[in-house]
């Protein structure tokens, strides 16, 4: 997310006092108070009337200065992170065919919504994610382990029963690269349950096709689910799960 120069002369005028910020100079027009609230709602920044600053859970100065530095601060769906809905999670438990006590993998858990599932239905389950908020929220909950850092740059272990994950959805194909290195994580027999955009179904580009190969070779399937599956996530792509063994 871009930031505008009018908005980080605001910023870099603005005061800090541990996890809060304070405006200063006055009074700013709606407009431009707008796009800096929205700026650092963005960065982690929540308006607290009562301290009458803009508190974070780090650093003020920190977020502040990593936005003037750069002109941008990075939201969750600048990576692709759309947390998957109630209804899409409770498919993916379905399509998981879970025994208590099995060990999971979710490799891009977000905020847990998958996670915290799988933990719900008796699994042993460690988390990798990169965003370092949503990794921090994730230590809060009954997971095994929480790791924070890119999912791909992780050497694999195949010692999983389960990967039941929500890749990234963007215009790299992230989603296909994500499924067939989680793939490598499994054990004999086992089994990964993964969301992923339906282009994957009908898109006539060679890792399109060899991905489907993988899954036909495998013996898996792909499901279409119900159109706007995500709508209340914050996107309208048409999404499937693809059931692959190992």
């Amino acid at each position: 997310m871009k930031v505008a120069t009018d908005v980080m002369a605001v910023l870099s005028a603005s005061r800090t006092e541990g996890n809060k910020l304070f405006i200063t100079g006055g009074q700013l027009d709606r407009n431009l108070y707008g796009r800096l609230d929205k700026t650092l709602k963005a960065a982690g920044g929540k308006w607290n009337t009562k301290a009458k600053a803009h508190l974070f859970d780090g650093d003020a100065s920190e977020a502040i200065e990593n936005i003037i530095l750069t002109g941008e601060v990075a939201v969750p769906q600048d990576f692709g992170f759309f947390p998957t809905p109630g209804p899409v999670v409770d498919r993916l438990l379905e399509f998981a065919q879970l025994d208590t006590g099995m060990t999971a993998l979710e490799p891009s858990a977000g905020r847990g919504a998958i996670a915290s599932a799988l933990a719900m239905a008796g699994l042993k389950v460690d988390c990798i994610e990169l965003l370092p908020d949503n990794a921090k929220h994730l230590e809060r909950l009954p997971f095994r382990s929480v790791r924070c850092a890119d999912f791909l740059s992780i050497e694999p272990e195949p010692i999983y029963d389960r990967v039941v994950m929500n890749p990234p959805f963007d215009k790299k194909r992230s989603d296909i690269h994500h499924v067939l290195h989680a793939l490598k994580f499994l054990k004999p027999r086992g089994l990964l349950v993964a969301i992923m955009p339906t282009g994957v179904i009908f898109r006539e580009d060679a890792l399109s096709r060899d991905f489907r190969g993988i899954v036909s070779a495998r013996s898996g399937n792909i499901v279409n689910l119900p159109d706007a599956s995500f709508k209340t996530s914050g996107t309208m792509v048409n999404t499937c799960v693809a059931i692959i063994s190992a």
